[in-house]
């Protein structure tokens, strides 16, 4: 087969150092991990290091930063930093970890990607007070470029003659066109797994910065996105820029003679191989704990990394306020809150999860008795705990005031040992999806998603289990092969 690159800023894997050197691989984080890994055959929770089987592998070659020093490390042992030939075993792609140098990575990670562009795209400045673009931003966003231009060498390099790679995401917004620069042949795709702002917030960026960043996608031959809104939102961005010119029944974007085609590409789960992972000890192990600690009571479950976009405090408010309303559920009803950290550089997201275990002991501290713990608050990652959660859940709580799909409010059915109901965000990307089989909410309404838990808790559970059969359907109906397959071939 041809070779295919993904370039990513997080990697398939990460890895741990022991006090004598000794390297441990696990499975990477974040929701792009999720959707890729069936796709190259990467591993979703892989243990320890073992022999490579080249031979076993399609010719995938995935690209991504080193995270930390243990990656670096990995990097490091071998002689061309390809993660494969240094006896790790990484599924179906070889992986290259590129490291570059810290203060660049800082700075474009934390100070431009995450406190930037990821707010930007999110909605989520306080804009009396932010965002403030200075003489130190403009120090940043070298660094931005910096690491763009990083990822377009290696890329580069590693290519072989007419590859297609698969650029991802708003880490690497320049990256397109710094590669079409260095390797005309090849095929590039760059899809956003975030939703794209409208014009008037996208317009907070300083105008060549909005514009260097529409341009270094358009460098691609295909730009994909998650839903028809986020697509629209960033053809309406290229309407504004300048020497651009927009066809929307064609679906695409000409600037300086090249046609870039905008497509929607909704990611959906891999059915099969979730619930094979969910059958696995580990996870049967964890469901028998949390059901013991939750008894015969009713759980509504959510599953999130403390990140600002997915509304746990206003989630955790509703949950306090359901209880409040309607006492007949205490004592009958656990909410269970996965809060796995996130980003904990940033100073905002330090506050938030603050904020997050401040409410939590409040409704612990109002509502708790001595026989009965109505909220479970977990902050440490745990993969498969959150499969045994999923499994057991009444309703599934997914109140994003921003999402550019979210996966989550797609698993959750899917492991469903009776069939829960979804409690979702109509800002989710997956709103479009799964409306109609959903409970939909106003995200910044308390009170509204408060008597929707009521509800959810109230449904029959004839009516919630062919709910979620439905919901199961639609979140599997495109699974990782087919949505990156799709992507493939529209650059053919």
């Amino acid at each position: 087969m041809s070779q295919v690159l993904v370039a990513s800023n997080r990697g398939p894997v990460s890895f741990s150092l022991s006090d004598d050197g000794a390297l441990t691989m696990r499975r990477g984080g974040g929701g792009l991990v999720s959707g890729l890994a069936a796709v190259t055959g990467a591993p979703r929770d892989p243990g320890p290091p073992h022999s490579s089987r080249a031979g076993d592998r399609p010719d995938v070659l995935w690209v991504c930063a080193s995270l930390n020093e243990a990656d670096r490390v990995a990097a490091r042992r071998s002689p061309d930093g390809r993660i494969d030939r240094a006896g790790y075993e990484t599924g179906g792609a070889a992986v290259r970890m590129l490291d570059i140098p810290e203060a660049t990575f800082q700075r474009a990670y934390n100070a431009v990607a995450n406190s930037t562009l990821w707010f930007v795209h999110h909605l989520l400045y306080d804009t009396p007070r932010s965002p403030h673009f200075d003489a130190r931003a403009r120090r940043d966003w070298q660094s931005y470029e910096a690491y763009n231009a990083a990822f377009a060498d290696a890329l580069a390099r590693d290519a072989a003659q007419g590859a297609k790679a698969a650029i991802q995401d708003y880490h690497l917004s320049l990256a397109p066109q710094m590669l079409r620069e260095r390797r005309p042949d090849l095929r590039i795709v760059h899809f956003s797994h975030t939703p794209w702002a409208p014009p008037e917030y996208y317009g907070l960026l300083p105008d060549d910065i909005g514009n260097q960043i529409l341009l270094g996608i358009l460098g691609a031959d295909h730009a994909g996105f998650l839903t028809e809104r986020w697509a629209s939102a960033f053809l309406d961005c290229c309407e504004l820029l300048p020497g651009a010119k927009v066809d929307r029944a064609a679906r695409t974007v000409t600037c300086s003679g090249h046609v870039t085609h905008v497509g929607v590409h909704g990611l959906g789960i891999d059915g099969t191989a979730l619930r094979q992972r969910a059958a696995e000890q580990d996870v049967v192990e964890r469901a028998r704990a949390l059901r013991e600690q939750v008894g015969d009571r009713q759980l509504i479950v959510r599953i999130d990394r403390t990140e600002l976009s997915k509304n746990i405090v206003r989630g955790l408010a509703a949950y306090r306020e359901l209880l409040v309303n309607h006492p007949e559920w205490r004592g009958r009803v656990v909410h269970l809150a996965f809060a796995y950290p996130s980003r904990y550089d940033l100073p905002e997201y330090r506050e938030y999860t603050a904020a997050v275990e401040r409410t939590a002991e409040q409704i612990t501290d109002e509502f708790g008795t001595a026989d009965w713990d109505p909220l479970i608050l977990q902050v440490n990652d745990d993969y498969p705990r959150s499969l045994a959660a999923y499994g057991l859940a009444d309703v599934l709580l997914v109140n994003p005031i921003r999402d550019g799909m979210n996966l989550v409010a797609k698993e959750g059915p899917v492991l469903s040992e009776r069939g829960c109901a979804l409690v979702l965000s109509r800002e989710a990307g997956a709103a479009a999806e799964l409306s109609e089989d959903a409970l939909m909410i106003n995200p910044y309404d308390v009170s509204q998603t408060a008597e929707t838990l009521h509800k959810a808790l109230l449904m029959p559970p004839t009516q919630r289990a062919e709910r979620c059969t439905r919901l199961t359907a639609a979140a599997t109906a495109l699974p990782p092969q087919d949505w990156f397959a799709d992507q493939l071939a529209a650059l053919d």
